[in-house]
């Protein structure tokens, strides 16, 4: 399996930034601003609940696929990547995630 692919994926994100929007839709999405993209996670979450519920084990990867595609693109709209995420989960490796959340709220 080839664990580069979030950053190779990540890449071209970036590289549409540039894009003109009718010519990509990645760039037609970051164009449209960052309710565009957050309704857009909100449907792919949507999706991906229905697939689970579903018990189609395929088209429950393609919704996260989607899911997490649309997640970087609103990293990427704020300046993040995934390298920004795989951190913070190294960050709470080992730690019980009971603790990790009580130290975020209090």
């Amino acid at each position: 399996m080839d664990d580069q692919i979030l950053s190779r994926v990540a890449a071209a994100i970036e590289a549409r930034k540039t894009a003109l929007p009718e010519s990509s839709y990645v760039a037609g999405l970051l164009h449209k601003g960052e309710n565009a993209i957050l309704k857009k996670i909100g449907e792919e979450a949507t999706e991906t609940v229905m697939a689970a519920k579903d018990g189609d084990k395929l088209s429950l990867v393609h919704e996260v696929a989607d899911l997490w595609f649309h997640c970087l693109v609103l990293l990427a709209s704020r300046g993040l990547g995934p390298q920004d995420v795989l951190s913070e989960l190294a960050r709470r490796e080992g730690v019980s995630g009971l603790e990790e959340k009580a130290s975020r709220n209090g």
